[in-house]
């Protein structure tokens, strides 16, 4: 699988949760919402180690692109290198904004009174 691909798996995968977060009703929790390994539910700890294992496979790809751009290798081309380093970009702030959601998440939950 090439990292675009991974990157716009990525991606449907973070608009997937999002739209689905947005079809409940904010302020209620479903009990199944917490089952992890249950038959038809996505492991999300796994997906989640996918998902940051696949954004670092781009930025190295990406940053040995450039290193064999800057040596002067004729099979890498400047438009390649600056793609590959746009969707390293774009997947790193991704995952950043899934990290500040989950903080946020995790600081709500926190403030609730039990």
């Amino acid at each position: 699988m090439s990292d675009g691909m991974k990157v716009d798996q990525i991606l449907s995968q973070i608009r997937a949760l999002r739209e689905q977060a947005s079809v409940s009703r904010p302020g209620m929790i479903e009990a199944d919402s917490f089952a992890v390994n249950a038959p038809g539910n996505v492991n999300f700890g796994a997906m989640l180690k996918n998902s940051i294992d696949a954004v670092n496979s781009t930025q190295q790809n990406a940053g040995a692109m450039s290193a064999a751009f800057e040596r002067g290798d004729r099979d890498v081309s400047l438009a390649e290198v600056m793609v590959n380093m746009q969707k390293s970009d774009v997947a790193f702030k991704a995952v950043v904004e899934v990290r500040n959601k989950f903080v946020d998440a995790y600081q709500e939950v926190m403030r609730m009174s039990m």
